[in-house]
């Protein structure tokens, strides 16, 4: 089998994106993969509603996802602590499309999500993402003109055209434009890609 790109959305304030992170990269190796990363901002309030706003329903939810979240970081001696507020990833995903752009893409992955959940980084804080950009050999201030610039628009441009294929939510996969969403799809990923060899 030929080397196949996968597309894969991820949110660094999703812990299921950040669980998913180490499989799929095993996942690559195993079927001979290039992942394609791309940043997606989940609108959390629209379906959690805002913390000053939830219902006991919306709660109960939440309170699970993170117990659900525990459990699996417990098995691979991950931290993951809750956010103390809602976030706005747009930042750190705009990092993310310099990142790919300057080469250190993975770097980048690996130290937002880890210092995100240890509740080390503020994604949202342009002097911090930036500060993680230039700590894994990026400009930062090349950052700053892409933020303030072309790097908006793209990630905006990224968003339409993960909605137009079906994206709802992270981590998801594109295989021939037909949508994996969560770690818990990946054996049927893993499927349809031994069905193509």
């Amino acid at each position: 089998m030929t080397n196949i790109e996968i597309p894969v959305y991820i949110d660094f304030k999703s812990p299921y994106a950040y669980l998913a992170v180490k499989p799929l990269r095993a996942m690559a190796v195993e079927y001979d993969l290039t992942l394609d990363w791309r940043p997606y901002n989940l609108p959390i309030g629209d379906y959690l509603g805002e913390v000053e706003t939830r219902n006991d329903h919306q709660w109960r939810r939440v309170r699970y996802s993170y117990m659900d979240v525990r459990r699996l970081a417990n098995q691979r001696g991950v931290t993951v602590l809750g956010p103390r507020k809602l976030f706005d990833s747009t930042t750190s995903s705009i990092g993310l499309l310099f990142a790919k752009h300057e080469g250190v893409t993975d770097r980048y992955i690996d130290i937002v999500f880890e210092r995100f959940f240890k509740r080390e980084l503020d994604i949202e804080d342009t002097s911090a993402v930036t500060a993680v950009l230039e700590e894994c050999g990026a400009s930062g201030a090349a950052f700053r003109d892409y933020l303030a610039g072309e790097g908006a628009e793209a990630f905006r441009s990224l968003v339409k055209d993960a909605h137009l294929r079906g994206v709802f939510g992270v981590p998801s996969m594109l295989l021939d434009d037909e949508l994996f969403w969560g770690t818990e799809r990946m054996e049927l990923l893993k499927e349809r890609l031994r069905a193509r060899s």
